[in-house]
């Protein structure tokens, strides 16, 4: 267990030493995020109501997402998998890459919930709740896109089954943050959002259940 930890830590370092060369992509995600909020302000000004501004915002992080977290695998050539493979194991892999990806897409939801509420004001009236909601989200989006990316890179068409495996896995878990957090929004009482809130956890208990069992057979390849 002290190697897997230790093989995990020095992966996510890798990770963020990578990202920080390429500092163009993260830039890009980010730009992507502030640009999309712009137009929703340019099209809505004052007049969004609250279920408007909850839908366009989790749209908005569903695109981001995948752009953030597809080049997980993708952007990992076939010698550097094969190098990896000798040095560390592939639970290391993929939990690393949950991780990594998980923090990345915090970061994306934190500063898109800021430049929404910069631009188009803050409608949520339980924002903790709605905080925890959004660590939720980041945790299952990242979970979801980092297994199939690592699918889609044993294929030539890399992004176009992203696309056809990501959408299926994520409408159930879009649709359950989407009615935690309008309840969020509302100021409902949180015991209202309890079944959602478990689908959530649970949705997000099974992929990374499944990565860790599954994603070593998948690495063999």
């Amino acid at each position: 267990m002290t190697k897997l930890a230790s093989e995990i830590k020095h992966l996510i370092a890798k990770e963020l030493k990578q990202e920080l060369r390429q500092k163009y992509a993260l830039g890009g995600i980010l730009l992507y995020v502030v640009s999309t909020v712009f137009v929703c302000y340019l099209s809505f000004r004052n007049i969004i109501d609250k279920p408007t501004w909850n839908a366009l915002f989790w749209i908005i992080l569903l695109f981001g997402s995948i752009n953030a977290v597809a080049k997980s695998f993708i952007q990992e050539s076939k010698g550097r998998q094969l190098y990896f493979y000798t040095l560390v194991s592939p639970q290391a892999v993929i939990v690393s890459k949950i991780l990594y990806n998980s923090l990345l897409m915090l970061l994306l939801s934190l500063v898109c919930f800021l430049v929404y509420s910069l631009f188009i004001k803050n409608l949520v009236d339980d924002i903790p709740f709605f905080i925890l909601t959004l660590v939720l989200g980041s945790i299952g989006f990242a979970s979801v896109l980092s297994m199939v990316s690592a699918i889609a890179s044993k294929t030539n068409s890399n992004f176009s089954l992203m696309a056809i495996l990501s959408f299926p896995m994520l409408i159930p878990l879009l649709l359950s943050l989407i009615k935690v957090s309008k309840n969020a929004v509302d100021g409902l009482d949180r015991s209202l959002s309890m079944p959602y809130f478990g689908v959530v956890l649970l949705i997000n208990l099974m992929v990374i259940l499944l990565s860790f069992v599954l994603f070593p057979y998948l690495w063999r390849d």
